[in-house]
């Protein structure tokens, strides 16, 4: 058995999430018809995680098997990009060792979330506006209360199938890129509508709503329902999946 690594991007906003699920259209049925089309025998691919309806990936990745060597994965990568549909583009394919894994090899992974204040008619539906008046200086100061925690229990998806919510976060902070306000997170693994539920979370921080100790209490709590309600998720991208360099050939 052969298995590589497909590295790719797609605006999610067309799809019903990444994972195949029975209502809609996803990215992984996507590439997965397309790549069984081409290599003319159902094929199967695991991503390096399960983005929601509507967020976006600059960068994902995911593994697949093929009995036969792939010789040509350049010429593999053209047609899957032709055959695909114009919102998700396929960067590069790479051989890694039989045992890798798209999901459970990854180190970090990297998501930001865009936000502006200011209405533009050309990325209303790739950033969110806000539009009252926010403190990112005391979202910052927030972020930093990220890294004295492990249990994420309050930023969680409820009833999801993960054994733990422990997550190292590595960074959190806003920039000013322009008129955008970005949130960039990076942990070593991320809980379902974890990135969301801190960003909604950080704006009641900077609405004045939630002090930097009522940030602290809401982690602290490991509930739910303690935190804000999450941020849309058009405005959300995972921009970096990170793995140890041994897995590739």
């Amino acid at each position: 058995m052969n298995r590589y690594f497909i590295y790719l991007s797609y605006n999610g906003k067309s799809f019903c999430g990444w994972q195949i699920q029975p209502n809609g259209i996803t990215v992984q049925q996507s590439i997965e018809e397309a790549l069984s089309t081409i290599l003319r025998r159902p094929i199967s691919i695991v991503g390096a995680g399960r983005t929601d309806a509507g967020v976006h990936a600059r960068l994902m990745v995911a593994h697949f098997d093929s009995e036969a060597p792939i010789s040509d994965l350049p010429f593999l990568t053209d047609k899957l990009n032709r055959l695909l549909p114009k919102d998700i583009a396929i960067d590069h394919i790479v051989p890694v060792i039989d045992e890798a894994h798209a999901r459970f090899d990854a180190t970090a992974r990297t998501y930001q979330y865009y936000i502006t204040t200011r209405k533009n008619p050309f990325n209303y539906d790739l950033v969110y506006r806000y539009s009252g008046k926010l403190d990112f200086e005391l979202m910052n100061e927030a972020c930093k209360s990220l890294f004295d925690y492990t249990d994420f229990t309050s930023f969680s998806k409820l009833h999801t199938d993960v054994k733990t919510n422990n997550c190292r976060i590595m960074e959190a902070g806003w920039k000013q890129e322009g008129d955008l306000w970005v949130f960039t997170i990076r942990a070593d693994r991320f809980l379902r509508n974890m990135v969301r539920a801190i960003v909604g979370t950080l704006l009641e921080v900077g609405r004045g709503k939630l002090s930097l100790e009522g940030f602290r209490r809401v982690i602290e709590a490991k509930d739910r329902g303690c935190a804000g309600t999450s941020a849309p998720g058009h405005a959300l991208y995972l921009v970096n999946v990170e793995y140890p360099k041994e897995i590739f050939k």
